[in-house]
């Protein structure tokens, strides 16, 4: 049964961050996820979750500086110290933000290579934080994921397929830390997305989606989101999708998808 969580960075833009949360609830959610807490007080967001009664699901460690233009820096050994700092800041919100229950996913970008840079020592670094990170997240009950991202979005982006990212995993030897599995970048890298989702599965701790192209709502591109949505469900996936996409329209109008599935909001349910 498809567990939905409205993703509060694309979601709901008609109104401040803040009252993202109420608009998420009226709309039927029941679990929430954004990119990043940090511009934001720990016991505000806290409030919001509590007055509205949802559940965060996921946010992401520090990236750097975004605005201009980083996605992470976990593969630069000159920002290992800033590195270690962020999963230390991202606790104190993993720490803030339960509701009912623990965050139970943080989710690391990985960061660009620059150019030039010697990609062996990238990984190493990479690796190396990566096995700090799942440890200190595991003593919080927290599973850590890692992200393929495609190449169109972000060129030069380190860690570009879900194949990639297992091998990472594997390397990295740490029990709590799986993949997320973002559909929209899968089918823009690779496609064959059910069959990566079966082989992969067992490793993939979260699940979000978008249409192609544009990144709009299910429904406005090339990806059969009624046979993807069934096969995870028929697969056990018991995850939560995370609703990452672009609103073409006004958010509430773009969520027509979910009934035109038989589907509710916040769980999924047969209508």
């Amino acid at each position: 049964m498809t567990r939905f969580a409205a993703n509060l960075t694309m979601l709901f833009q008609e109104v401040p961050f803040l009252e993202r949360f109420a608009a998420a609830r009226r709309a039927g959610f029941e679990a929430v996820e954004y990119l990043f807490p940090y511009p934001y007080a720990p016991e505000d967001l806290r409030g919001q979750l509590a007055e509205q009664g949802l559940r965060q699901v996921l946010f992401n460690l520090p990236a750097g500086d975004w605005d201009a233009g980083e996605r992470g820096i976990a593969v630069l050994p000159e920002r290992q110290q800033e590195f270690r700092e962020g999963v230390a800041r991202a606790l104190v919100y993993v720490e803030a933000l339960r509701n009912g229950g623990p965050v139970p996913l943080v989710n690391c970008l990985v960061g660009k290579l620059p150019p030039g840079a010697d990609a062996d020592e990238a990984r190493r670094v990479l690796v190396e934080n990566l096995r700090y990170a799942a440890r200190q997240l595991a003593q919080a009950g927290v599973t850590l994921l890692i992200e393929p991202i495609n190449p169109h979005d972000i060129p030069g982006f380190f860690l570009r397929t879900p194949g990639q990212a297992a091998a990472l995993i594997a390397e990295v030897g740490e029990p709590n830390i799986k993949i997320q599995y973002d559909l929209y970048h899968q089918q823009r890298t690779e496609g064959q997305l059910l069959d990566t989702f079966r082989r992969l599965q067992p490793q993939i701790g979260h699940v979000q989606l978008a249409d192609v192209p544009g990144r709009h709502q299910p429904g406005t591109g090339e990806i059969n989101y009624p046979l993807v949505l069934a096969a995870l469900d028929e697969g056990g996936y018991s995850g939560h999708v995370g609703l990452e996409y672009v609103p073409q329209g006004d958010t509430v109008s773009s969520l027509a998808w979910m009934k035109a599935l038989g589907q509710s909001a916040s769980q999924g349910v047969l209508k």
